[in-house]
């Protein structure tokens, strides 16, 4: 069982490289942004100790043209729910989804359970930590160039087969997030299992494609149309991320 992790940037990224890469194109994929040691520490922390919950956006009062509330199913509330409650539940979440709202995927919602004292001493809450350092967000400052962040949100989340994300653009509720992310810890993955972080022109054709991939910062403007291609069903392993944005409201996450 991992118990602790030595978390810091890797001192030899060319940070004015990246800054200028996101400058010109709104996206930059940083490889390498941690040691081996530590990144194959955080695959062995998503792979083998995190209680996954299903995370979905639920029809609201059955109108499923409307967006509803996330939510989000720890493994007891989905084994009360049973195998019907199951089955009903993602045939809403499916309907939805062929109107190109919402999402399914397994989430552990890593600000919430560290404000709210979720399982003490998880090694997850240094990785929570570690996006909030001075380090991580000095660093994202200046490759996004957005002088005023002031936190990153984060959640760990695993796709599995027939997991997916719709398109979207990430706005939020008073345009805060200066920059998407995905920090990938996913190994070996192959392009046919799906789970393509997809960005789309205004017609709807896909511009860029990335895979998953290991140990690699992929930093974006969140305004651009992006999906997630759903996971096929053969596909042979788990893909393993830690999401979220970089945001400059108030409060900082640390005060």
């Amino acid at each position: 069982m991992i118990s602790k992790i030595d978390f810091r940037l890797n001192p030899d990224l060319d940070v004015e490289h990246y800054a200028r890469l996101y400058a010109e194109t709104g996206l930059v994929q940083i490889p390498g942004i941690l040691s081996e040691e530590t990144a194959n520490a955080v695959h062995e922390l998503l792979a083998r100790q995190i209680s996954w919950r299903l995370a979905f956006v639920a029809p609201d009062s059955g109108q499923m043209a409307d967006y509803g509330s996330v939510v989000c199913l720890d493994q007891a509330e989905m084994q009360a729910l049973g195998r019907q409650g199951m089955q009903n539940i993602l045939g809403g979440v499916m309907e939805m989804a062929r109107k190109n709202i919402g999402f399914l995927y397994s989430s552990y919602p890593m600000i919430q359970a560290y404000s709210e004292g979720w399982d003490p001493g998880h090694p997850i809450h240094q990785l929570t930590e570690f996006m909030n350092s001075p380090a991580f967000l000095d660093f994202g400052r200046q490759v996004i160039g957005a002088p005023r962040l002031t936190k990153a949100d984060c959640q760990a989340t695993l796709y599995s087969r027939g997991h997916f994300l719709t398109r979207h653009r990430d706005d939020g509720a008073n345009n805060e997030r200066r920059a998407a992310y995905t920090f990938g810890f996913t190994r070996d993955w192959q392009t046919d299992w799906g789970g393509l972080l997809m960005f789309l022109d205004e017609q709807q054709d896909v511009s860029r494609a990335l895979m998953p991939r290991f140990n690699v910062l992929s930093l974006f403007d969140g305004h651009r149309i992006h999906s997630v291609s759903p996971v096929s069903p053969f596909a042979g392993a788990g893909r393993y991320q830690i999401t979220g944005w970089l945001r400059d409201d108030l409060p900082a996450f640390f005060t």
